[in-house]
């Protein structure tokens, strides 16, 4: 497995890992799964605001996928970025999480970043806590019931690591 900058020829794999998510977990808040113009969409506007979009890669394909943003748009919150990673069905467990999230930290430090948030939707999603914890992340809240998927009210645990 390597780390390489999100490609355009990665978009199938990153849009076909999303869409797992979006329809059949709680990690994405999402309810219809975005269009592979969608994800391309996104994909450069992150790149042309200059952050990082990132995917892990093997001789399979696209293992998992993780970017930083801005974490809200406001000049005060210019230093501090909202990192989101999705990993492929079956292959949690396996350091593809805990590889792109350390890839993403490296890169929002060297290019000034002061903070990083991570807002896990899903108090019950161990796995993500668990890649964000392992990585030097700390709990700083939660957010109980603040979103509505698959029946349920879902709480959003945010985690928190300085740069």
């Amino acid at each position: 497995m390597e780390i390489f900058d999100a490609s355009e020829d990665d978009l199938p794999g990153i849009q076909a890992i999303y869409a797992h998510h979006v329809l059949n977990g709680t990690g994405s808040f999402e309810a219809v799964p975005p269009s592979l113009e969608e994800m391309r969409a996104r994909l450069e506007a992150n790149r042309e605001a200059g952050f990082a979009w990132l995917v892990a890669r093997d001789a399979s394909g696209v293992l998992g996928y993780g970017y930083y943003g801005p974490f809200r748009d406001r000049p005060a919150y210019r230093f501090t970025v909202e990192d989101s990673v999705y990993v492929r069905e079956g292959l949690r467990g396996q350091g593809v999480g805990k590889a792109i999230v350390s890839a993403l930290i490296d890169r929002a430090r060297a290019a000034g970043f002061k903070q990083m948030l991570a807002l896990i939707g899903d108090s019950e999603n161990v796995a993500s806590i668990g890649v964000h914890a392992s990585t030097g992340f700390q709990q700083t809240g939660i957010m109980r019931k603040v979103g509505w998927k698959f029946d349920r009210w879902l709480d959003v645990v945010v985690m928190q690591k300085g740069l």
